[in-house]
């Protein structure tokens, strides 16, 4: 009688577990949902990553692209669910209602979303988030255009219409929306420029959209006829590049580097690499491992990158960069260090502000997605789109 009841429990135990992993012989199937296609330098960046990503597991991929940040969304995960897809990844911040919706719906298929916010909040076994600290990325990309615009200044390129009132540099930044994660990104960047030049100041034009070339490109327009020395942006078009490379300003890119296309006037790009993540998720779904809630990509997993350096950027740029990447790594150096800047004259203090620990901002501690959404000094905002 032992006997058998022992064997009927290595029955159960094996039939549990078959349902949570996939067998040695199954082939993995990916869904991935983009807002926009591979004409968006965004969604092509997680289109490429993705692919990349299957092809090194041996993942099966399906992608829809176009699909819209309302119920579309909700239709397509479904449909991807229903087509046998073990994994359904979306790729916007307004997908993510819709994914919790499929979710609920399919407990058997792991939905992730990049960006979100809510994985914690609604604990579905099935529903996860993740971002990476591109924030480090941009600050070391702000190093770069900081190094940039101090050989300008040596070299006397700069005119008085790129300072202001009261003699700070201008550099300007194209955003989407006025968002937490914009927010973090452009303020990132702005303190790795004054780490290399301390009088800067900076502008942000918002769009209200995340591609949108010919908001992109008249926002950079308008920051460049305004004094710009160099531009950024967290927009997903060659609107901005574009702007600048006609215009003759420095820029740095997000998600692609432009050199090609832009060979005067590219100094360097960052973006997050989503490969890491998707073999991560896919091997989860392969020996039936959790999927952590909420996942934070960083330097040390290949999910941050900055590089490609352009001819317009400045000499020593490489070699400075590796220091400061160093110093990032090592925790020497925090990005968000609350002595490197204030808040309406104010400094930051774990008294003012719950986020902040042994001095700075802890952003990406508590939830992948960015949660800075403080406006700093020298930053000022000529729109704000929510």
């Amino acid at each position: 009688m032992k006997k058998i009841v022992s064997l009927l429990l290595v029955f159960v135990m094996v039939v549990s577990l078959g349902a949570f992993s996939a067998s040695a012989d199954e082939t993995i199937k990916v869904g991935l949902i983009t807002l926009h296609d591979e004409n968006s330098t965004y969604d092509n960046n997680f289109i490429t990553a993705t692919q990349e990503a299957c092809a090194k597991m041996g993942a099966e991929l399906v992608i829809k692209t176009g699909v819209s940040e309302g119920e579309d969304c909700y239709e397509v995960a479904c449909d991807l669910a229903d087509d046998g897809c073990d994994i359904v990844f979306a790729d916007s911040f307004g997908h993510e209602d819709y994914m919790i919706r499929a979710a609920k719906e399919y407990p058997e298929v792991q939905f992730l979303h990049a960006t979100g916010y809510q994985a914690q909040i609604v604990n579905l076994d099935n529903f996860h988030d993740a971002f990476a600290s591109i924030y480090e990325g941009r600050y070391l990309a702000g190093v770069a255009a900081g190094l940039k615009l101090q050989e300008m200044i040596d070299n006397g390129v700069l005119t008085d219409a790129n300072y202001d009132e009261n003699g700070n540099v201008k550099v300007g930044y194209v955003g989407a929306y006025t968002y937490a994660e914009v927010i973090s990104g452009y303020t990132s960047w702005f303190l790795g420029v004054r780490s290399v030049v301390p009088n800067t100041a900076m502008k942000v034009t918002f769009t209200g959209s995340w591609y949108d070339e010919t908001a992109e490109k008249e926002g950079a327009n308008t920051l460049i006829a305004d004094g710009a020395a160099l531009l950024s942006q967290h927009a997903d078009s060659m609107g901005a590049p574009t702007a600048c490379e006609t215009a003759g300003v420095p820029d740095v890119t997000y998600n692609v580097p432009t050199g090609d296309a832009c060979p005067n006037t590219y100094v360097i790009y960052s973006r997050i690499n989503w490969a890491p993540y998707i073999e991560y998720a896919i091997q989860c779904v392969t020996d039936g491992t959790a999927i952590d809630t909420d996942w934070v990509g960083t330097f040390a997993t290949d999910s941050v990158q900055v590089g490609s350096i352009g001819a317009a950027a400045a000499a020593g740029t490489e070699e400075a960069l590796e220091e400061v990447k160093a110093k990032l790594l090592s925790g020497e150096l925090q990005v968000f260090d609350c002595s490197t800047f204030t808040v309406n004259g104010e400094t930051l203090t774990s008294e003012t502000n719950e986020h902040v620990v042994d001095g700075y901002f802890a952003e990406s501690a508590t939830q992948s997605a960015p949660y800075f959404d403080l406006q700093i000094d020298g930053i000022s905002l000529l729109n704000t789109v929510f």
